[in-house]
């Protein structure tokens, strides 16, 4: 059996996919950047499991975050999603994403891509880290600060530091495989996108 980070539920394959075939992954789809961007702001005080197990019927509701369908939601949507059981129900969230999406665009505009703009950061090149046990794993970072720092001040919300690691992380655009998995240090290929 392969070795995984040992932060990974075994008992849930969907999680187990995601681990194999998604984190860590480089992601240069800005479709997916803000799909990741969403998910992680919604994971606040939550964990990860449950948003991945809501994450179907998130793509379901939020027009497979096409950004700029999100950007259009209207209050009167915002309501009725706030009854939907199959997202994470908490109004400042489902609002941010809205207003995200339209902040989104504008880094759009002003990069030509997301994607250009995030791995801007880090000069298009992946961070390799290795840390030895979970608990040397960090929260967030001097990268994830600056990052944070900058969307805050464009407007987002959700975007602490903390949630930015975790969407680095997510995004590829750090690797932190630890050093007993079977992916670690690899230079892992894009994922396919849906």
């Amino acid at each position: 059996m392969k070795e995984r980070c040992a932060w990974l539920k075994l008992s849930n394959k969907q999680y187990v996919d995601y681990h194999d075939k998604e984190w860590g992954r480089p992601v240069h789809d800005d479709r997916t950047l803000f799909e990741f961007l969403i998910l992680e702001g919604a994971q606040a005080g939550l964990s990860w499991e449950t948003v991945l197990n809501k994450r179907d019927h998130y793509r379901k509701v939020f027009y497979n975050f096409d950004v700029k369908k999100v950007s259009k939601i209207t209050p009167a949507k915002i309501e009725k999603l706030l009854l939907d059981p199959g997202i994470i129900r908490n109004r400042l969230k489902v609002e941010s994403t809205v207003s995200n999406a339209k902040y989104f665009i504008e880094i759009q505009k002003e990069f030509g891509s997301f994607d250009k703009y995030i791995w801007s950061f880090t000069n298009g090149k992946t961070i390799y880290n290795t840390f030895a046990t979970l608990k040397d794993y960090p929260s967030k970072t001097e990268l994830s600060d600056k990052i944070s720092k900058d969307l805050k001040k464009r407007g987002f919300r959700f975007v602490g530091s903390t949630i930015i690691y975790a969407f680095l992380q997510a995004c590829g655009i750090v690797q932190d495989h630890s050093p007993n998995c079977y992916l670690h240090g690899k230079k892992l290929v894009n994922r396919s996108y849906k």
